[in-house]
C-alpha cells in the first residue's frame, strides 16, 4: 500500500523527523513512499544531519511531488512562506488520496499561526482533511502500541481545538452519539474488535459526585450514555468515569503490572487535555494521532513542530515512524517496525 508523507511546516523538525524515519526502513519498501514537499529543503536537511553525524536516507533515493519555494526557509523560524508550503503539501497529498494514487497520508506537524498568517484560516489538519474530502463527520483518535506489553491505548477525543470554557457547551448527546458512531465502526473495521469495551470520562471531578461538583453527568451524561448502551448491545460502555482514576488500568497495562482497575478497548475523553496529558505521559514517543471518518487513512506524530530544536538534529523521529506503521496496519497493509532498529 502507497502512502504520501508530508514534510509539514518545513521550518520545523518536520523534514528531520521524515528523513530519519525513513532511514530506518528497509530499503526495498521506500517505492510505497510519495513525499509531498520540497527537494531542495530535503537536501539541505539531509546535508545538515549528516554533518551531525546522524542516520538519515538521502533524498534522493524519495520519489518527491515537488513544491518550489519562493525564500529560502530557515530551519527553527517560521513564516508566511513556511505556512504557504505546508498548506500545499498537504493539500497535493489530500489530492492524490482522493484519486486513489496513495492509501493514505502521514503528516508532518504544522504552525497553526504560519496558516494564519498564510491566510489559511483551519483550526488544523483535520479540519483541511474533512473539508476538502467532503467529510462532514470525523474524529480525531490516538493511538500507542506499548513497547513494553504490546497493550494499545486508543483514545477519541469528543471536542479538540476550543478553549476550555467552550466545552461544556460543545458537549452535546448529538456530538457524542456522532464520536461514539465513528469510534464504534473504527474498532470494528480498522482494530477487528467486534465486542469492544469502551470506557467514557466524566466531565467534572469525580464525575460530578451525584450533581455536587457538577450538573452535566445527571441532567444528560448519564441519561445518553443508558441510550447509547441500548443503541450498540454488542459494544459495552462503561461510564462516565471519574476522569482522575479513568487511566490508572491503562497505565498498569502499558507497564505490565498487575492492577486491580481494568483496562479498556477504548476511551472516550471528553475535552483535549483530559484525553491527551495521559496518552503523551504513557506514549509521548509512541502515540500517533489518527483521523477517523475519512475516506482514506491518515495519520500523524502526536507532537508539534518543535521549532526550537529545528536544524539542531535533536528531533526524534519515532512517533513519525510510528504513524508510518499505524498507517500501513490501519490500511491492512505491510507492518513495519514501531520504534527504529
Amino acid at each position: 500500500m502507497s502512502l504520501a508523507l508530508t514534510l509539514g511546516d518545513p521550518a520545523s523538525i518536520g523534514p528531520e523527523i521524515l528523513l530519519k524515519a525513513l532511514a530506518h526502513l528497509p530499503s526495498d519498501l521506500l517505492g510505497q513512499f510519495f513525499i509531498a514537499g520540497t527537494q531542495q529543503v530535503l537536501q539541505e536537511t539531509y546535508t545538515r544531519l549528516c554533518q551531525q553525524g546522524q542516520v538519515a536516507i538521502d533524498p534522493a533515493q524519495l520519489q518527491i511531488w515537488e513544491h518550489p519555494l519562493e525564500e529560502r526557509i530557515v530551519p527553527g523560524q517560521p513564516s508566511v512562506a513556511s505556512g504557504a508550503a505546508s498548506f500545499a503539501y498537504l493539500k497535493t497529498a489530500i489530492q492524490r488520496a482522493i484519486a486513489g494514487e496513495v492509501a493514505g497520508i502521514v503528516t508532518a506537524p504544522i504552525s497553526k499561526a504560519s496558516w494564519q498568517a498564510a491566510g489559511y484560516h483551519f483550526p488544523g489538519q483535520t479540519e483541511v482533511l474533512a473539508h476538502f474530502t467532503g467529510t462532514p463527520k470525523v474524529g480525531m483518535v490516538f493511538l500507542g502500541r506499548s513497547p513494553v506489553t504490546n497493550w494499545v491505548l486508543t483514545t477519541l477525543l469528543a471536542t479538540t481545538h476550543i478553549p476550555l470554557q467552550e466545552v461544556p457547551k460543545a458537549l452535546t448527546p448529538e456530538r457524542l452519539n456522532e464520536k461514539l458512531a465513528l469510534l464504534v465502526q473504527f474498532l470494528r473495521e480498522r482494530r477487528h474488535l467486534e465486542r469492544p469495551r469502551i470506557a467514557i470520562a466524566g466531565l467534572n471531578p469525580h464525575s460530578g459526585e451525584q450533581g455536587h461538583l457538577g450538573q452535566e453527568e445527571v441532567t444528560w451524561l448519564i441519561p445518553w450514555l443508558d441510550a447509547a448502551q441500548q443503541q450498540y448491545p454488542q459494544v459495552k460502555l462503561i461510564g462516565p468515569v471519574p476522569p482522575d482514576t479513568l487511566w490508572i488500568g491503562a497505565a498498569d497495562a502499558w507497564w505490565g503490572r498487575p492492577s486491580a482497575a481494568p483496562a479498556y478497548d477504548a476511551y472516550l475523553a471528553l475535552y483535549h487535555d483530559q484525553g491527551l496529558i495521559p496518552v503523551k505521559m504513557l506514549a509521548f514517543r509512541e502515540a500517533v494521532n489518527t483521523t477517523i471518518g475519512l475516506p482514506f487513512i491518515r495519520t500523524s506524530p502526536d507532537h508539534g513542530t518543535a521549532f526550537d530544536i529545528a536544524g539542531t538534529g535533536m528531533a526524534d523521529p519515532r512517533s513519525f515512524l510510528a504513524a508510518i506503521a499505524w498507517a500501513q496496519t490501519l490500511s491492512k497493509g505491510s507492518v513495519f517496525p514501531l520504534t527504529p532498529a
